[in-house]
Formats: C-alpha cells, structure tokens, sequence
C-alpha cells in the first residue's frame, strides 16, 4: 500500500465489560465455533498498527457496528 492509502473496517466493537448488547454475545458465539473472537476499538488499533497503519478514526454506524479508517505510514 502506498504512504497515505486508506484502510476502511466495518466491524462490530466491543464495549467495556458487562455493557449490554449484542457484540458480547457474537463473541461467545465466535469463541466457541470459529475460534475467532470480537475486538474492541483500542485491539483494532492495535492490530493496525502492527500491519504499520495509523488509526485515524472511528465512527459510529449504529449500534455496536463502527466505521474504523487507518492510513498507511
């Protein structure tokens, strides 16, 4: 990816522990069948910026499910 390329993830975030929705319940779901899991907002980043991407912003969609933007160093 070229310095200043855009990276657009819709994904359902997690909130804190014991928040109540949806996205608690997909992980479990994730955990037992896919071995996958749900992440929140500060893990996107995370892995973002393993990959060598800056986090740019998030933006709510509708419940749980967020718009994250990342740019390439």
């Amino acid at each position: 990816m070229r310095p200043g390329g855009r990276v657009i993830v819709i994904e359902r975030l997690l909130g804190e522990i014991g928040e109540p929705g949806l996205a608690p319940l997909t992980d479990l779901n994730m955990m037992v069948l896919l071995t996958g899991r749900e992440r929140t907002l500060a893990e996107y980043c995370g892995l973002l910026k393993d990959a060598g991407l800056r986090f740019s912003k998030s933006t709510p969609i509708r419940s749980q499910m967020g718009i994250i933007e990342a740019v390439a160093a």
